[in-house]
């Protein structure tokens, strides 16, 4: 199974920092964010990524390379300025990305999920997302789940994780360009195409100062 990790945002919640260096880079507990996602996949065994590059791309790259060092192989999506949103990144990572469902993880949360429990999970529809307890900055959730399906509305609503597994079929009909993922998620939803796990772990969304500091007072165990 290949994974995706989403790293092209700019990061404009976390400026001045961001301005210098880009969010994937930030450390916490002495490491990157982006490399601990890629120690943890390749502790599951995934070793085949790929990483989108937008803000300050050219640092993620240097700093990563090939991977070789980490154990991983990892090939490079190169976004125009601005980005492409995650849909969007995804679309034109898909010839990177291959025929097989794939994992996506977002550069910009840390969890103790074990991704070994994603691997070579097959959605029964087109994408099969982790659900966390809804956060501080985002009561509302996102979505519902009714035994295994995702639904708009249920008893308890929760929050997208930033981490799933993915068909590329899902994207098949989308033309390259800029494109939020929500929309995509929302159709697949309309379908009845959208499985989901409820995950009561650890899982942060590093997108303030103030949530940057909170992860830095946790201890972060190895998968």
């Amino acid at each position: 199974m290949r994974a995706m990790i989403l790293a092209a945002g700019r990061g404009e919640r976390l400026r001045p920092l961001t301005d210098r260096c880009p969010k994937p880079l930030i450390e916490v507990g002495g490491k990157p964010l982006i490399t601990r996602h890629i120690e943890n996949l390749a502790a599951a065994g995934v070793t085949a990524l790929v990483i989108n590059l937008g803000w300050l791309g050219d640092r993620i790259r240097g700093h990563l390379g090939s991977g070789e060092a980490l154990g991983v192989d990892i090939a490079y999506s190169q976004e125009p300025p601005g980005a492409l949103e995650t849909a969007g990144g995804i679309v034109q990572a898909l010839p990177l990305l291959g025929a097989e469902p794939f994992l996506v993880v977002s550069a910009d949360v840390l969890s103790d999920y074990r991704y070994r429990r994603l691997v070579n999970r097959r959605p029964p529809g087109l994408a099969h997302l982790v659900m966390v307890d809804n956060p501080p900055h985002h009561p509302a959730g996102d979505f519902a789940l009714r035994r295994d399906r995702l639904v708009r509305n249920g008893e308890r609503r929760l929050t997208y994780s930033g981490i799933g597994v993915f068909r590329p079929e899902m994207f098949d009909d989308l033309e390259p360009g800029r494109r939020a993922l929500r929309p995509v998620l929302d159709r697949a939803i309309e379908d009845g195409r959208l499985s989901g796990e409820h995950y009561p772990g650890l899982w942060m969304d590093i997108g303030t100062p103030e949530r940057l500091a909170s992860a830095r007072t946790h201890e972060w165990n190895e998968q």
